[in-house]
């Protein structure tokens, strides 16, 4: 499903103006990336920007379609972008979040951000990092060690590293958002020999941002009985500058991304609530000062639908391109170019 998925999306750069497949040179490596400008971008006025990094073996393809961000940005107006990693001795595609591979990843995502900032009208205040997994990883690692172009993150079934809460040393406050299955094996909520325990990590960042220690606590309404798992929310808030740190610890879940339409075979994926909808709804109350007080925050009520099924469409002799069909029960949902 891997490399399938990714066969499919670089289509989507022959047949779509929205999508830009770019690259740049960084410490001698080429790297590359794939960059979502939604349709109302103007360039007259700056505008967020947020990274989307893959998981460990996956792509900045796969990681677009998966997480489906591309959705959110077109209704909330900002630029996303979903910078490649390398790829280890097996050929693997990883991010350096531990900084021992000899990698500089920090560097090319700060020279990212900043080639961006020059190419495009983006509002510098308001950059953010979420990713998947060791795109997770990473984005915890930006918060440590890049604070200073960094607004807010989100880790959806990442972790950070034994023992990095030691050496993390952010020069401002950092929003927080963990996104966990208790049911994950890959990255255990538990913690392993190698990652902190999830629990360990919301302490670190709730002290750090000096949030109020007693989190608000609610259980999301468990609307899809089938996904075999249901979520409770955390919200850790009066932090430094309006700070705060939120985890939606999804029980039974297991190492995937809320809410994805392409859920992955025999692990349970919550379709309670949407990953990319919180993530946004959380990163847009935020700039690198803390708290916007003029926000407005929306919460997205419209009625969620349940895909039980899809199907990848190739060309056709009346339509160019590739297609991914979303069904409920037979029926088609959504139809998505890609």
């Amino acid at each position: 499903m891997r490399n399938l998925i990714f066969f499919f999306f670089i289509s989507l750069f022959c047949f779509s103006q929205e999508a830009i497949q770019g690259n740049i040179i960084h410490d001698n490596l080429e790297r590359e990336y794939i960059l979502y400008i939604p349709d109302s971008y103007t360039g007259n006025e700056a505008v967020p920007l947020v990274l989307n990094l893959h998981g460990y073996t996956s792509n900045a393809g796969e990681q677009m379609i998966y997480s489906n961000l591309v959705e959110i940005a077109d209704t909330a107006n900002f630029l996303l972008v979903h910078p490649m990693g390398t790829t280890n001795e097996l050929n693997e595609p990883f991010w350096n979040s531990w900084g021992i591979e000899g990698v500089d990843d920090i560097g090319f995502l700060s020279s990212l951000i900043d080639y961006l900032g020059v190419e495009y009208n983006i509002d510098l205040n308001r950059v953010y990092s979420t990713g998947m997994s060791n795109g997770g990883y990473m984005s915890y690692t930006l918060a440590c060690e890049l604070s200073e172009k960094i607004a807010a993150i989100a880790s959806v079934t990442g972790s950070m590293y034994i023992n990095q809460p030691l050496f993390c040393n952010p020069e401002h406050q950092i929003p927080v958002m963990q996104i966990h299955g208790t049911m994950d094996i890959t990255v255990p909520y538990i913690g392993s020999l190698n990652s902190e325990s999830i629990d360990n990590i919301i302490s670190y960042w709730v002290s750090f941002n000096e949030c109020s220690q007693n989190a608000n606590f609610s259980t999301l309404p468990d609307i899809n009985t089938n996904d075999l798992c249901y979520a409770e929310h955390y919200v850790y808030s009066n932090g430094n500058n309006g700070s705060s740190v939120e985890l939606y610890k999804v029980i039974n879940g297991g190492h995937t991304w809320p809410g994805a339409y392409i859920p992955l075979a025999g692990i349970n994926t919550n379709q309670d609530f949407s990953a990319s909808e919180k993530i946004w709804q959380f990163f847009s109350k935020y700039d690198i000062n803390g708290l916007i007080e003029s926000v407005n925050l929306k919460e997205n009520n419209t009625e969620k639908t349940i895909i039980n099924s899809y199907n990848i469409l190739g060309q056709n002799n009346s339509e160019k391109g590739f297609y991914i069909e979303l069904y409920n029960d037979g029926t088609i949902i959504k139809k998505y170019k890609l």
